[in-house]
């Protein structure tokens, strides 16, 4: 084997190896930094400076925002590049009603395919193992080594090439849920899994402010039977 094919045969095998770690190490999360200041013996003396005026925020002032106290929440799918949908959507909401709070969550696929997605790697391994050690695997297993192996056995590159691909196809499909779910405080108001597609940024707009003035009614209404 010369130095092209080793070069085509170890790049896949190098892509998947990365997979594999990727997949299955999580990094630690970050320790929070602490800033620790040394007061040394000199004094710094602050000059009283003009008065800076400042307009704090009360609670009475955040709550005559028009969606102060509500939170918005947009589960999307990470893995089908639903990210910058659902920022766009959060900057939306949060430019048109101010105060609100809006969440961003991945919405996972369910746990068949969760699981079928971690057993691709595995799957990948083996036929690897096999395609490169399949002469000493089957006669460990009491077996002589099948027609189809020497087939694949003739063409490691191809076989290894078309196997990760392949099976990275198969991982992407199985890990993505295809959701955009939006809720306001719980409720569920736009779901593309139900509808098929993407909410607009007019359409949610509108169906925020709908519930937020329905809330306002109701608060309203409140007040007014225990005043």
């Amino acid at each position: 084997m010369d130095r092209i094919q080793l070069l085509l045969v170890g790049l896949p095998l190098f892509l998947f190896s990365t997979d594999i770690f990727n997949l299955f190490i999580s990094s630690p999360p970050p320790k929070p930094s602490s800033h620790h200041h040394h007061h040394h013996h000199q004094q710094h003396i602050v000059k009283p400076s003009s008065p800076i005026q400042q307009t704090l925020d009360f609670p009475s002032q955040q709550s005559n925002a028009l969606g102060y106290g509500h939170t918005v929440t947009i589960d999307f799918c990470s893995s089908c590049s639903y990210k910058g949908t659902a920022v766009a959507m959060k900057n939306m909401l949060e430019t048109q009603f101010p105060g609100i709070n809006v969440a961003l969550a991945n919405y996972p696929p369910p746990p068949p395919k969760r699981i079928l997605s971690k057993l691709v790697p595995v799957a990948q391994v083996g036929v690897f193992a096999i395609i490169m050690a399949g002469d000493q695997i089957f006669p460990r297993l009491g077996m002589t080594p099948p027609p189809w192996f020497y087939t694949l056995r003739a063409n490691r590159f191809g076989t290894i090439s078309a196997t990760w691909l392949f099976g990275n196809f198969i991982q992407s499909y199985l890990q993505s849920s295809g959701a955009f779910e939006v809720y306001f405080d719980g409720e569920p108001v736009f779901s593309k899994l139900a509808q098929q597609r993407f909410p607009g940024e007019i359409e949610l707009r509108d169906l925020i402010g709908k519930r937020l003035a329905v809330t306002k009614i109701v608060d309203g209404a409140g007040a007014t039977l225990w005043s």
